[in-house]
């Protein structure tokens, strides 16, 4: 096939100098305008930059803030896992390139684990990829998935990068209540009976963030009959599926019979690892969706640093009961923190799951405040920082995430800090 001569045999002519003229006499003054894509002016301001703004200030002017606002684990992975770290950032082998879907035995222990957890066989080949955490995951999913026309179901109240991946897609959200499984299943079913065209995706997210709601393994049975109905994709957030509480066990979108049909799920090493920042996550389910996903990924990263995909297989393989103690450590804040709200006066409800209170904030404080003015008066007034309902949707308002990040004794604190702050 012939190559298209793109350059010019032309010499420079009169015209070329009269326009460097132009250029040269045109108004240096001028301010030069940067114009983001639509896609980033569809996006809200982001409505925790004020708390984040202040509780940056009190810190700076030296207070001793009570951060229990974001999800960002306190405690610290296991010792042979940052040792492994260490002793694999020394192999020089590690530290060129590595696959973009994951290294072999990383994807084989995931897939071992599923086995092992949840029952769920899965070809480490074709149906597990690793992430540069699952956020990263989900938001090129949502890529590799939706485009404009295409609409999303999410919960509500709602995670934001379930709505804004959509949204950076150039897709469009539909957000139904979250709080009553069978409702959500029927509310699901009445939006695609009733719109055209019919969704594509629905986002599902249990143990839920903010909400804490949960769900049972019959739930997922009867999205998939829906998904093969009306013809959706599914994908299951799954970030607390380590965290649980009083003997609950979070369910497996996955282990729903037909699942891996039409569907994918997301996992982490954040929560239940201690893993946050190392940025570890999964894709695993659907072969197709997974491969769609690592088309995306193949243009936009070069993969995980292998030395922290070596220190992640140890931790899958040997850390088993530091996770389960783990939960036990969240859970006993959790009780710390349900018991001194009720006692001050809050109806507080222990979540099953996850790391987080969602609170209802009492009906005296709402008549003259915002759910986010509740918030700012806490950390102005109180130096405890939480994250207002309103952050996460319309219907957030009038209620606070509390993240079980600090320890029972800061904990125990924040109590009476709010205690004196309101009273």
């Amino acid at each position: 096939m012939a190559q298209a001569d793109i350059t010019s045999s032309e010499t420079p002519s009169d015209d070329a100098s009269s326009n460097n003229d132009a250029i040269d006499s045109g108004a240096a003054s001028e301010r030069f305008e940067i114009q983001p894509a639509q896609r980033v002016l569809r996006l809200p301001p982001y409505l925790f930059g004020r708390i984040n703004k202040l509780l940056y200030e009190k810190r700076v002017a030296g207070h001793d803030v009570i951060d229990l606002g974001m999800g960002n684990p306190s405690d610290a992975p296991q010792d042979l896992v940052v040792e492994k770290l260490a002793e694999a950032a020394r192999d020089p082998r590690n530290h060129g390139y590595s696959k973009n879907n994951g290294i072999t035995n990383l994807r084989r222990e995931v897939a071992s684990k599923y086995l092992k957890k949840y029952g769920v066989r899965l070809d480490p080949e074709s149906e597990v990829i690793a992430c540069l955490g699952s956020k990263e995951g989900f938001s090129h999913m949502c890529l590799a998935l939706m485009g404009p026309g295409d609409t999303a179901i999410t919960p509500a109240p709602y995670f934001p990068v379930h709505m804004y991946a959509i949204a950076l897609a150039s897709g469009n959200v539909i957000s139904l209540e979250v709080a009553d499984s069978d409702s959500f299943l029927s509310n699901i079913a009445h939006t695609c009976e009733h719109m055209y065209p019919k969704p594509k995706l629905l986002i599902l997210n249990y143990p839920h963030n903010p909400s804490t709601a949960t769900v049972e393994p019959e739930f997922y049975d009867d999205v998939v009959k829906l998904a093969k109905r009306y013809g959706f994709m599914v994908i299951s957030d799954f970030a607390y599926a380590d965290v649980a509480f009083d003997d609950y066990q979070p369910p497996s979108f996955l282990a729903a019979k037909g699942a891996i049909d039409v569907g994918v799920e997301f996992t982490t090493m954040s929560k239940g690892y201690n893993m946050a920042g190392w940025r570890v996550g999964f894709c695993s389910g659907n072969a197709e969706m997974i491969r769609h996903l690592m088309t995306i990924k193949g243009y936009y990263d070069y993969g995980m640093f292998q030395a922290v995909q070596v220190a992640a297989i140890m931790a899958l393989r040997h850390t088993d009961a530091a996770v389960e103690e783990q939960s036990r450590i969240y859970q006993s804040r959790r009780d710390v923190l349900v018991d001194g709200l009720r006692r001050i006066g809050w109806d507080v409800e222990p979540p099953k799951a996850g790391m987080f209170l969602w609170v209802k904030i009492p009906e005296q404080f709402l008549s003259d405040m915002s759910t986010i003015d509740f918030a700012m008066h806490l950390l102005e007034h109180g130096d405890v920082a939480v994250s207002p309902g309103s952050g996460f949707g319309s219907s957030g308002e009038g209620y606070l995430r509390m993240a079980l990040v600090e320890n029972e004794n800061r904990l125990r604190q924040a109590v009476r800090q709010i205690d004196r702050c309101l009273n």
